[in-house]
């Protein structure tokens, strides 16, 4: 029993822990910093125009920093789009980075992007199919019939995990293949900032590895019960 409990402990500590510390740098260098000349916002519409990508707005958002490759955006929250912080410039040339790897048509963004769209669907049949499966075995008295709708849903979820895994690639790029450089080249920020820098965007990185991981034992979790099965 302990060995279980351990390793439910390693998977909390794997899953949570990464995204605690995130929080923490991202809440650290969340400082207004006076001597910058521009906010988020700013900087990501002149990093955008630079990179001659006027088609693409730059716009507040609800729901986490993000780009969006359909609608050609760079959203950031009102703290990155407004502010004035080391987080709010290292956030703000991650994002960009993403609409440069989708005009330079970058293939794991394109894949990740196609992967997202599917896997949102399959993942909300996968769920119906989980919550009908008992039903459906109670109606036909089948055990082979909820095999084939357990296997059905668990390839749902199986798509899911594999949209966090090409995720990871795509994120690494954005933030140390193309925001720091953007950042270091055209001298925006210090040496000293430049390593507070990676710093934030190692830790964004690692919450990436953090979804990985919870989605893979999720799978590991649901292949469990169908070999106990």
């Amino acid at each position: 029993m302990l060995p279980i409990a351990i390793l439910i402990a390693l998977g909390v500590l794997l899953v949570f822990g990464p995204q605690l510390w995130a929080r923490h740098v991202l809440k650290r260098y969340s400082v207004e910093q006076d001597h910058f000349p521009g906010t988020g916002g700013e900087l990501a519409r002149h990093l955008l125009d630079k990179q001659g990508l006027h088609h693409v707005y730059v716009e507040a958002t609800d729901s986490g920093d993000h780009y969006d490759p359909q609608a050609k955006r760079v959203r950031l929250n009102a703290a990155n789009l407004k502010g004035k912080s080391l987080t709010a410039i290292a956030v703000a040339a991650h994002e960009v980075s993403h609409a440069i790897q989708d005009h330079t048509g970058y293939a794991p963004l394109k894949t990740r992007t196609h992967l997202v769209h599917v896997a949102q669907r399959a993942e909300k049949i996968a769920s119906i199919v989980m919550l009908v499966m008992p039903v459906v075995m109670l109606v036909t008295r089948s055990p082979v019939a909820g095999l084939v709708l357990f296997v059905a849903g668990l390839g749902g979820f199986a798509l899911s995990t594999l949209v966090h895994l090409v995720t990871l690639p795509v994120e690494w790029d954005a933030s140390f293949g193309r925001a720091l450089p953007l950042l270091r080249e055209g001298r925006y920020i210090s040496d000293q900032e430049q390593r507070a820098a990676r710093r934030i965007l190692k830790a964004c990185a690692l919450t990436y590895v953090a979804g990985s991981l919870a989605s893979l034992f999720n799978l590991w979790r649901w292949i469990a019960i169908l070999r106990r099965r």
